[in-house]
């Protein structure tokens, strides 16, 4: 038993003539985001970043050679606001993690991308990231894992449609 079937027996008891389980998976669904953040956060800490920069430069890392994006591509990305994006950026780039120059493609425009610093620190990272993700869902075997994604990537595609 978790907290969320205590909070159901609660609002079963209070309002019996509500069909329940829709709260039961949203609320265990925001608990688990919630309790994972944190544990997220405590590998990106040992590499100096917080999750948010983390985010940016694993963004540009994985865009591919020559790891550079518009400050557009990437707030759209990460459903950022401008405003947001820029301030990581600034710190990223204070950092010598990023380097913003003129995009020769639009003169108006700002390409963002990994310096060989920045390009280096992701890369040790992410394999201790991907590694403490294991560790976190190590409650659930391989065909749990699949059974999860698969449903969770249809519950967002209809979100993300909508």
């Amino acid at each position: 038993m978790d907290r969320i079937d205590a909070i159901l027996e609660q609002w079963g008891r209070e309002r019996p003539e509500i069909d329940l389980e829709p709260m039961g998976l949203v609320g265990r669904i925001q608990r688990v985001a919630q309790a994972l953040r944190p544990k997220l956060d405590q590998v990106h800490e040992r590499f100096g970043l917080s999750g948010e920069h983390f985010d940016v430069l694993a963004s540009l890392r994985r865009s591919g050679a020559p790891y550079e994006l518009t400050p557009t591509q990437l707030y759209r990305e990460m459903m950022l606001s401008s405003g947001a994006m820029t301030n990581r950026i600034d710190r990223l780039e204070n950092e010598g993690l990023v380097q913003r120059r003129a995009d020769p493609a639009d003169r108006r425009g700002t390409l963002v991308s990994l310096t060989p610093k920045g390009k280096g620190l992701i890369d040790k990272a992410l394999g201790e990231h991907v590694a403490n993700e294991d560790r976190l869902l190590r409650a659930l075997d391989g065909h749990e894992r699949a059974q999860l994604a698969k449903l969770l990537r249809k519950v967002l595609i209809d979100l993300e449609a909508g």
